[in-house]
């Protein structure tokens, strides 16, 4: 691709005024999203959860509606003439420029793509006109007029017990504790724990993230301890107790534990961040094999964490040679699923028509992955990443895939001799399907293997009831199970909320006709659920069944969807623990 040819002068002025557009576009966004983030510390302070929860799906909307603010502003404001292939070279040049001493460029960047690719052909989609590559390093971009991203405390000068007790109250939270001190004594003598028979260096220091990380119902104090060349990260959630105390729940060390907190099943955590890239820096420190993608996502950047994503495939398509195929799995009725072997995600096709029995459309199953995307995931819904004109190389895809693809999803697909251009696809990452999770634990004669399936797809139910969600098809092949064997809900067409739904207990026969007839005898509204019927479609297998009637048998029952329908319906909001319960304190 030819390197960018700088103009020994840029005289655009229009260039120069698209540039300011934009950049002002950005600003305004991460303004909002800012006050936003910044309204987190009062929510979790007074307990408003239902607010906590609304902002956070806002929040979500802001990038999208300020890049079609911009990109309708240089729309009325000018002429598709004017703008020429030079006067768009010249837009990014002084974009480039625009961001010196800017503290968030990436994110500018990735802005500035957002609206450009909106308004050009993807003909243009290359270094030239868009940044396919980073052209603002965010390394060392904090001033000196910018607050630090990290605390430092030296708890040799200062003593381990007074250095726990600053950590926690520099955070200036306003609701009371019930016992900070005993909370705290269990934390440093988990601590001391760890710390075993180690000699402490002079550099012995504890490092925390100046802003807490705020998600559903908890705030987490996120740090490090250096100690000559050791590192070890230590998380601290608060959560408040049924008085609206605040108490220190756990401590985490497990490198685990606090991976499965920044998990892509998670919602996005609410931070207050300066300079961005910095936090990035931090957590990357703690977790170096979290990609940056996933972490900007995390801290709800998204949209520049699907540009990171998307730059890390595009090296992977260079550096790599296998073939695409086909997901391993049972083929379902809405979607095509393709992956790359060697590539941790699967790519997911939504038909262009779906056969009986689907009742729905294309724009209801983006919906439903739209409110996915909105929602709160509790750990137990994979995310997603959608892309519009992703181009795959050619020769990566087999005669026969194309063929699939040409017969199901006519509408997506364009092929010329060097590409595989798909209109309209969602990534996620690559899970083993549930069934066939079980099927290859019976066929090794592992039982606890998938006792611990049954009880974590249970779990993942009941945690997605919680959370206002009814999965629709409970099907084993619609649950993954990740690699750290959690078990994840990703198939969305029938997702429908839980107050939506009607549960019923199937009536009594009214005769001996009704007994015997293949079809129902009773009236069934398009959101009535019949909880009992469940146990039809998912215990055929002997052993399934045991483990689920030991640990589940309540999801057969109408009264546990209404109770929890209930709890719902009157504001109550679950907690959600992204750590095992056998590790937290116990003191709420």
């Amino acid at each position: 691709m030819p390197q960018i040819a700088f103009p020994k002068l840029l005289s655009s002025q229009i260039a120069f005024d698209i540039a300011r557009t934009i950049l002002d576009g950005f600003d305004k966004h991460y303004r909002l999203f800012r006050a936003t983030t910044q309204m987190a510390k009062q929510r979790f302070e007074r307990g408003d959860w239902k607010a906590a929860q609304e902002d956070a799906r806002e929040r979500i909307a802001y990038y999208d509606k300020r890049a079609k603010e911009c990109v309708q502003i240089l729309e009325d404001e000018y002429d598709s003439d004017d703008l020429t292939d030079e006067v768009w070279r010249e837009v990014k040049l002084h974009y480039m420029g625009l961001l010196i001493d800017h503290l968030r460029p990436e994110l500018a960047e990735t802005f500035f793509n957002t609206v450009c690719t909106k308004l050009l052909h993807r003909t243009y989609f290359h270094n030239d006109f868009i940044f396919v590559r980073p052209a603002t390093a965010t390394d060392y971009i904090e001033r000196d007029d910018t607050p630090a991203t990290y605390r430092v405390y030296y708890p040799a000068a200062d003593g381990l017990s007074f250095s726990l007790k600053r950590i926690v109250t520099n955070f200036q939270l306003q609701t009371p504790f019930a016992h900070l001190d005993a909370d705290l004594a269990k934390v440093e003598a988990r601590l001391l724990e760890q710390f075993g028979d180690m000699r402490f260096e002079p550099n012995h220091q504890f490092q925390v993230l100046a802003s807490l990380f705020f998600r559903n119902k908890a705030a987490y104090i996120i740090g490090k301890s250096i100690n000559g060349n050791q590192e070890m990260p230590f998380v601290i959630p608060i959560i408040h107790n049924k008085n609206r105390e605040l108490i220190l729940d756990t401590v985490l060390f497990d490198n685990m534990h606090i991976t499965v907190l920044f998990s892509f099943t998670r919602a996005y955590f609410m931070v207050d961040m300066d300079v961005p890239s910095a936090y990035v820096q931090f957590i990357r420190s703690i977790l170096p094999r979290k990609p940056r993608s996933e972490i900007y996502t995390m801290l709800g950047l998204q949209k520049h964490g699907k540009n990171l994503f998307y730059r890390d495939f595009l090296h992977h398509l260079k550096y790599s040679s296998d073939m695409i195929e086909a997901a391993p799995g049972i083929r379902g009725l809405v979607m095509l699923v393709f992956a790359l072997p060697s590539f941790p995600y699967v790519f997911k096709l939504i038909k262009d028509s779906f056969p009986p029995p689907k009742e729905t459309t294309k724009a209801l199953i983006k919906e439903k992955y739209q409110l996915v995307k909105n929602h709160d995931r509790v750990g137990r819904l994979a995310d997603t990443l959608e892309y519009s004109d992703v181009a795959f190389p050619r020769a990566r895809f087999s005669e026969d895939l194309l063929a699939e693809i040409r017969r199901y999803a006519p509408s997506i697909l364009e092929v010329n001799d060097d590409e595989v251009i798909i209109k309209h696809l969602y990534i996620e990452r690559r899970m083993t399907p549930l069934n066939i999770w079980l099927t290859e634990s019976e066929q090794k004669g592992d039982d606890a293997a998938m006792e611990h399936a049954i009880v974590e797809y249970g779990n993942a139910i009941k945690e997605l009831v919680g959370a206002n969600i009814f999965p629709g098809d409970m099907l084993y092949k619609n649950f993954g199970v990740t690699r750290h064997k959690r078990v994840v809900f990703y198939d969305y067409d029938e997702i429908e909320t839980i107050v939506d739904c009607n549960f019923r207990t199937i009536p009594l026969p009214r005769n001996e006709e009704d007994e015997m007839s293949a079809e129902p005898w009773y009236p069934i509204g398009k959101y009535d659920v019949f909880p009992e019927q469940f146990g039809t479609f998912l215990l055929g297998n002997a052993k399934v069944k045991q483990y689920f009637m030991k640990h589940h048998a309540d999801l057969l029952t109408a009264k546990y969807w209404q109770d929890r329908k209930e709890r719902i319906v009157k504001g109550k909001v679950d907690d959600v623990f992204p750590y095992p319960q056998s590790i937290r304190f116990g003191g709420g």
